[in-house]
């Protein structure tokens, strides 16, 4: 066929054209990002016919690549590719009429509402056509792969049809120019073409130039064998993606197939600058299909508390070109999140088991995200559980251990996890609540952050064993052998009733105690469901509540210890002194337990009694 030819664009192409031409859209550099993928899906089509060895290809000896030319004078932009190519009825499949369901899919998508968002190009497949929002007038120069097929030009102004016409002299591939409108000629200039392809397209696999210069010199290492990168591959690799000279403390680095198909790899940063007192921190995880950036730091691809991560992720079941607002909100995402998150998390579990020494770097710097994610995410809850580590009475000073551990050690009468909340190893040591568990060798795990209380209470249970505050625990110490001056039943039974007279209606119950061992006595909140850690903490975050109940706690006394035993006889000799030494005991106990709203009274209480007591006697 040798003569010009006209044709009309089919209505759906037309509907496709007005929408891009007069979209509100603003971000339309995103055109470069179609037309160079679609250069690069041509290239890989070529690459693949190569590789199979059964057809012939036209000028074989030509390198695979994309080539753009900037015109600033002339207000052009050519982007070309030595790809496979078009014959004349391809470019009237492709160029001209609906080649596949994609654009009846587009054009009801507006239909039902979106009119306005021209993001929805490329994500049916009709990326092509976003070049007509930058240009008033598009040719395609074509070359066919097959030895023998014409050349051809496909004119259009975008308005109502086109041209094709045949050409001559034209290498392999395909030549786009773009003759630009007089508002977008910024998309001639060299520099703003290399910071966009740089943004969208820098891991394309084939070679990128612009007037001759290389853009794309990083390769998308996630797309590749892990067994074929090299240490120092990734290494440039996460300098480049994550802008930070130190060596990560992981990186992750998959590939599945199934349910969606991913790559992905994935960096922790050696140093959480969260831990620093510096600004909250954003997710540094670039969302890409084939190789083409879709999003950088793409929110909601990974939950809020995992924003640690650096790296890339790969999903070639994501559209093209599909708007932010959209991608945060659709199914895809949310089951992109699900599959990323759980693959994390399952790894975190495997290295934490195989190196406890590299874990716990790590556990030092982004303990707190996980916290956060086991009181923020409900779906994720127990496999965070399974990474939380503790201090506790039975590992060594400044060692850690796991909720799978503790069980595994627990002998067969002790049927529950129990912890401590206090700001020491020491101080849980010398805590009242911890003397049960010491006396019957019980493992204690220590918790020295408020917020871990928290997230114990929302874990609830682990492997079936549920976690109770120590102050919770109904124990009793065993047996032991009488001591002198220690309370008999009758004595302390006394006591237990004159004390609840004493201290009146800020006291529950009164009762001796079977769990103390060597303190005096405890107070213990049993009715409420706070415990006095989690009272203290929510008392710190909102100092201005006025609703909060009046706290009337349990007040129990060790009938063996000296200080007890001498109050009994203080209170029948110097009952004042013995009502000011109770209340001192009592709100010693409430202190230890977090349960001491107003301090005031106790201190001017203590002053009393020392003055009293240092007073020389006539």
């Amino acid at each position: 066929m040798s003569q010009t030819e006209s044709h009309t664009f089919q209505a759906e192409i037309q509907q496709v054209l007005d929408i891009v031409i007069h979209s509100l859209y603003t971000d339309r550099e995103v055109f470069v990002r179609e037309l160079v993928s679609n250069a690069a899906d041509a290239c890989e089509k070529l690459r693949f016919l190569q590789a199979g060895g059964t057809s012939a290809i036209l000028q074989p000896e030509a390198a695979i690549g994309i080539q753009i030319r900037a015109d600033k004078d002339a207000g052009t932009l050519t982007i070309a590719d030595t790809g496979v190519g078009m014959t004349r009825d391809e470019l009237v499949k492709n160029l001209g009429t609906i080649a596949h369901s994609g654009t009846k899919a587009f054009l009801k998508a507006v239909a039902d509402g979106q009119k306005k968002d021209a993001g929805l190009i490329g994500q049916f497949g009709v990326g092509f056509y976003s070049a007509f929002m930058v240009a008033k007038k598009v040719t395609v120069l074509t070359q066919s792969h097959q030895p023998g097929e014409p050349a051809w030009r496909w004119t259009s102004e975008g308005a109502g049809g086109y041209v094709i016409e045949p050409a001559s002299d034209l290498p392999r591939g395909t030549q786009i120019v773009l003759e630009l409108k007089d508002d977008t000629r910024e998309f001639s200039e060299k520099e703003r073409v290399e910071g966009i392809v740089r943004r969208y397209s820098n891991f394309v696999s084939f070679p990128i130039e612009i007037d001759g210069s290389r853009l794309n010199t990083v390769q998308a290492l996630w797309a590749r064998n892990k067994a074929e990168v090299t240490e120092d591959e990734y290494r440039e690799f996460y300098k480049f993606i994550g802008h930070d000279s130190e060596t990560p403390l992981y990186r992750l680095h998959f590939t599945t197939d199934g349910p969606l198909s991913i790559q992905s790899l994935l960096f922790v940063p050696a140093q959480n600058l969260e831990t620093l007192g510096l600004t909250r921190v954003e997710s540094e995880v670039n969302l890409h299909c084939r190789k083409v950036l879709i999003e950088p730091k793409a929110k909601g691809l990974f939950p809020e508390w995992l924003r640690f991560l650096k790296g890339a992720v790969d999903c070639e079941d994501i559209p093209l070109n599909v708007s932010r607002e959209r991608m945060q909100d659709s199914t895809l995402m949310k089951r992109l999140n699900r599959a990323l998150t759980s693959k994390f998390l399952k790894f975190l579990a495997e290295e934490s088991g195989k190196d406890a020494e590299a874990y716990d770097k790590f556990y030092v710097q982004y303990q707190r995200c996980l916290k956060e994610g086991i009181l923020a995410d409900n779906e994720h809850r127990d496999a965070l559980a399974k990474l939380l580590r503790f201090e506790s009475s039975t590992v060594d000073a400044g060692k850690r251990t796991s909720l799978a551990e503790y069980v595994s050690r627990m002998p067969e009468d002790q049927k529950e996890i129990y912890y401590v909340i206090a700001g020491s190893r020491e101080a849980a040591l010398s805590s009242p609540y911890y003397e049960v568990f010491a006396a019957r060798k019980f493992e204690v795990l220590f918790l020295n952050e408020s917020a871990d209380e928290f997230v114990l209470d929302r874990v609830r249970e682990f492997d079936g064993k549920a976690i109770v505050a120590a102050e919770r625990a109904e124990l009793e110490v065993p047996t032991q052998d009488p001591v002198e001056g220690q309370l008999n039943d009758e004595q302390a039974g006394l006591l237990a009733g004159w004390l609840k007279s004493t201290l009146g209606d800020s006291v529950d119950n009164v009762t001796t105690s079977k769990r103390l061992a060597t303190s005096p006595a405890l107070a213990v909140e049993r009715d409420h469901y706070l415990t006095g850690t989690m009272r203290r903490t929510l008392k710190a975050m909102n100092r201005d509540r006025q609703d909060a109940p009046d706290v009337k706690p349990d007040f129990e006394f060790n009938p063996r210890h000296p200080l007890v035993a001498r109050l009994e006889q203080i209170r029948h000799q110097d009952p004042d002194l013995a009502a000011k030494a109770a209340a001192q005991m009592y709100d010693n106990a409430r202190m230890a337990a977090g349960l001491l709203e107003d301090p005031r009274p106790m201190l001017q209480r203590l002053n009393e009694l020392l003055a009293q007591v240092l007073t020389p006697k006539a």
